[in-house]
């Protein structure tokens, strides 16, 4: 039975993680950390605080498996300090608290154009993030590379509900993908078979695994 670290359960992705992992019989043992309460769910530990950092101090039991799924915008964070501190700070964090509790494979959705070296602010936060990781020298190392993504969020995004109907209809890994997709296909990748190293799945690829499920 594998003990989970998730970060990011209350976001699109994560809550749709958190069901997945909840009804996955070779899941043991689920820890939440979130700024804000989960609903009381049996099975799962959710320390909350409004610092998230100070929620993940609160994790001390062992874990084998971390997803991460914290991600925002820089409209949404208010400024590029605080998208910082969400997408490269607070993800660093998770990382750093499952290596300390003994985790061997981590998970964490990325996007699409993840490049540190990239002139758009967003994708170079993006890939700043992925380097960290991977500095960290896990065992494993799964960088999920989503599209835009659909689904029902708490608070909608414009530019994201403009440009929908766009990103459905384009090819390949520019093809948005629901957040459903997405999480199945994390949860997929984490019970297969152990391979050690850095794989990154492109939205194509997390496409096909969800399909497979």
């Amino acid at each position: 039975m594998s003990q989970v670290l998730i970060t990011g359960a209350t976001g699109l992705v994560g809550s749709h993680l958190l069901r997945l992992l909840l009804n996955e019989p070779t899941i043991g043992a689920i820890a939440a950390p979130t700024r804000r309460p989960l609903p009381a769910v049996e099975g799962i530990f959710n320390p909350h605080d409004p610092q998230l950092s100070d929620a993940l101090a609160q994790v001390v039991e062992p874990v084998d498996i971390v997803f991460c799924c914290l991600g925002t915008t820089r409209r949404e964070a208010g400024s590029k300090e605080a998208f910082i501190h969400a997408d490269y700070t607070l993800v660093v964090d998770t990382a750093l608290t499952g290596r300390r509790l003994g985790a061997q494979h981590m998970l964490v959705v990325s996007a699409m154009g993840a490049n540190s070296r990239s002139p758009f602010f967003y994708n170079r936060v993006k890939g700043e993030m992925e380097e960290a990781l991977i500095a960290q020298k896990w065992p494993r190392l799964t960088l999920a590379r989503p599209s835009m993504l659909l689904g029902d969020r708490v608070k909608q995004r414009v530019n994201e509900t403009i440009l929908a109907p766009l990103f459905r209809l384009l090819p390949g890994n520019w093809k948005s993908i629901e957040a459903r997709d997405v999480a199945r296909a994390m949860l997929a990748e984490a019970l297969r078979p152990e391979r050690e190293g850095v794989t990154v799945l492109t939205s194509s690829q997390l496409r096909k695994r969800a399909r497979h499920e």
